[in-house]
């Protein structure tokens, strides 16, 4: 490969000047395309909504309360909700590696206080309703849930979506007196209600 390289570094064009061009070889493009991108991303929302690029700008109004670590499953054709995610079975709230929330501040959810801290986030989804858990055994795989660690639960309300969501998605959203950390996929939109 070296021997290449400084062969083609040593010819030149008829306009006299040197060039390089170095493509991948074929076996770099194929292992590219065996490793692929994962099929749930891991992704990142925070409240205040984008506080890293507030932060990197100067920007901040207000302090961090909180952050979601998460993947992102896709919907792929399938029924989501009673079928690949039964009913009153746990969830790990998005694929991989388990869900996590950091609050930066002591928060009330449903009128309880939670303390400031990093927690597992899991579900437990029903028809009508989700029980969600907070969970303190931290740095686990999704599946592997030890429920004698649970710190908190909340049942919240569920809605339909006016569109299918393909990609599971956890995003903040300001509201009365707090924030709220909404999940949607496929059809179906939850919305834990947080306040500092």
């Amino acid at each position: 490969m070296i021997l290449w390289l400084l062969a083609a570094c040593d010819q030149s064009d008829s306009s006299g000047s040197n060039s390089v061009t170095i493509s991948p070889s074929p076996v770099q493009t194929d292992k590219a395309v065996q490793l692929g991108l994962d099929k749930s991303p891991m992704d990142m929302s925070y409240y205040p909504v984008d506080y890293p690029k507030l932060k990197m700008s100067g920007n901040v109004t207000e302090p961090l309360v909180a952050r979601v670590i998460y993947s992102r499953p896709q919907k792929d054709n399938r029924n989501i909700f009673g079928d690949l995610i039964k009913y009153g079975s746990v969830w790990r709230l998005g694929a991989n590696e388990a869900t996590e929330i950091e609050f930066f501040k002591d928060v009330i959810i449903n009128n309880q206080k939670v303390q400031k801290g990093r927690y597992v986030l899991y579900c437990i989804p029903y028809e009508n309703k989700w029980t969600l858990i907070l969970n303190n055994d931290l740095f686990t795989w999704g599946l592997k849930i030890d429920t004698s660690k649970d710190a908190y639960k909340f049942t919240i309300p569920i809605s339909k979506t006016r569109f299918p969501y393909e990609v599971f998605t956890m995003e903040f959203e300001k509201a009365d007196k707090g924030a709220q950390l909404t999940m949607e996929w496929d059809s179906v939109k939850a919305a834990l209600p947080i306040k500092w």
